[in-house]
């Protein structure tokens, strides 16, 4: 399945339970995360003037997709996401130079060479499971009186010798999975006991969904390193042997490393005649601009196409335009706001839209697929204070088709996600039949980020808690396996 080795294989993962003094990380897929309001791991260093500041120093080091010169590697796990400019909206159109470089050079001499070997090989690598840096306490200095401090997080203070990060943002809570590391963990039993729970005639479908349904992504990886190493075999291939129709793509689709799996749901949805534009929505209108940058990267891997020319040719009009701004991931990330600016764009949103004849969608494409999330709440809530009535409904009034569903998912996305991903559950088992694929989907990259509020946001939207729906759409061990993902006990 995986070769082994440094680099090209699954990684050696430190003992979950062990782990004490790894900062909090977002699951990849959790999509930006506003900054924390708790104090930045990274102790406060003053810099003097001549100095380049750490923050610039580590733009240079930094070689990432869409710089000239090198290729494009997985961005570093322990590394923080790069800070963005503070929020000074430009007249559209604008020139953003955010996929191509993050800052410009203050001194060559510090400047790194570009790096000439990826730590992955070039066809096929493993893809974290993980990506680090979304809630690791950035924010922005903003010291006062005289002399230069650094601030840390992304920004720099100005005060007598050091800056003090200042957030406007409350603290964030971040949402409760129902799929959490398992204590005690322990890859070799488990790869044992999946051995066993297969060997022979007979599976033992209930230990598949104690162990592959009761770890997370990450441990999955490493259970499946040891499955090979002890048995010389591959995990997926000897589950797609023993299981099959919907309970084997569910066990399948949890074995795969997080990034894979998202890449292999998006040439899914564009393969053969015809393109499932709701899942090109719900990935690329959910997702930060780090975890769009490690799928392009991933995707061209795997399939030997770049995700935004696929996009382009499966897609067209104003559909296209919306796809590829958010491809492209270049979404300011600070979570700074401001009112002013904010007033400013609910008018040319008024004016784009309902004060006109016809609809400047280009507009809306720049103003939704460029603000932060903090500022386009802000947004929203001017607008809705300007009309009476939500920017959603203008959206519904003023498109139509693919289009508005991709603006609305953005604008659900940004008002409350849970409730965003309970819709898509409901849809996926509403009427005659049911949408396996996506409810597996959903199920599994929502698990380990925030499924406990969506099956809240669940409840109060449909009347019925998640379990009893899920019970009524689907059956035997393919349905007790999501009764474990959604954190439910079992029943018959």
């Amino acid at each position: 399945m995986y070769p082994f080795g440094s680099g090209s294989g699954m990684p050696s993962y430190p003992p979950t339970s062990t782990n004490h003094h790894e900062p909090p990380r977002a699951p990849f897929g959790a999509g930006w995360v506003p900054p924390m309001q708790q104090n930045s791991p990274y102790p406060p260093q003053p810099h003097p003037p001549s100095q380049p500041s750490p923050q610039m120093h580590y733009h240079q080091q930094q070689q990432y997709p869409g710089q000239q010169g090198a290729p494009a590697p997985y961005p570093p796990m322990s590394a923080p996401y790069p800070g963005a400019a503070a929020p000074s909206y430009p007249p559209y159109p604008s020139s953003n130079p955010y996929p191509g470089q993050f800052a410009p050079p203050l001194h060559q001499q510090h400047q790194q060479p570009p790096i000439s070997n990826s730590p992955y090989p070039p066809d096929r690598g493993y893809t974290p499971a993980m990506t680090a840096g979304y809630d690791a306490g950035y924010g922005y200095g903003q010291g006062h009186g005289q002399g230069h401090g650094q601030g840390h997080g992304h920004g720099q203070g100005y005060g007598n010798g050091q800056g003090q990060v200042h957030r406007s943002l409350p603290a964030h809570k971040e949402g409760t999975p129902t799929v959490v590391a398992a204590q005690g963990f322990d890859p070799v039993k488990d790869a044992h006991d999946l051995r066993k729970a297969m060997k022979g005639f007979g599976t033992d479908e209930n230990a598949l969904i104690n162990i592959i349904c009761r770890r997370t992504n990450e441990q999955r990886q490493e259970i499946q390193r040891q499955y090979k190493t002890h048995f010389g075999k591959d995990l997926i291939e000897d589950i797609k042997s023993e299981t099959s129709g919907n309970f084997e793509k569910l066990l399948v689709g949890l074995l795969r490393p997080i990034v894979d799996y998202y890449c292999a749901e998006l040439n899914d949805a564009m393969a053969g005649l015809g393109t499932d534009e709701e899942v090109l929505i719900e990935i690329l209108c959910t997702l930060s601009n780090m975890e769009i940058y490690t799928i392009k990267n991933q995707y061209l891997r795997l399939y030997g196409a770049h995700l935004e020319s696929e996009l382009k040719s499966e897609t067209s009009g104003n559909f296209k335009r919306l796809l590829t701004s958010l491809c492209t991931a270049a979404r300011d990330e600070s979570g700074r706001v401001d009112p002013n600016a904010a007033k400013n764009d609910a008018r040319e949103l008024l004016k784009a839209g309902e004060l006109r004849v016809g609809t400047d969608e280009s507009m809306f494409n720049m103003i939704l697929c460029q603000r932060n999330y903090q500022q386009l709440k802000m947004i929203f809530q001017e607008y809705e204070g300007m009309t009476g009535h939500s920017l959603e409904k203008a959206i519904k009034k003023e498109f139509s088709g693919d289009v508005m569903e991709g603006l609305i998912a953005i604008y659900r996305c940004v008002t409350n996600k849970a409730e965003y991903f309970a819709s898509r559950l409901h849809k996926s088992m509403a009427g005659i039949g049911t949408n396996d694929t996506q409810l597996i989907r959903v199920i599994i990259t929502r698990s380990e980020i925030d499924m406990t509020d969506i099956k809240v946001a669940f409840e109060r939207l449909y009347g019925k808690p998640l379990k009893s729906w899920i019970k009524g759409d689907t059956s035997g061990h393919y349905k007790h396996a999501l009764y474990a993902l959604v954190g439910e006990q079992r029943s018959s």
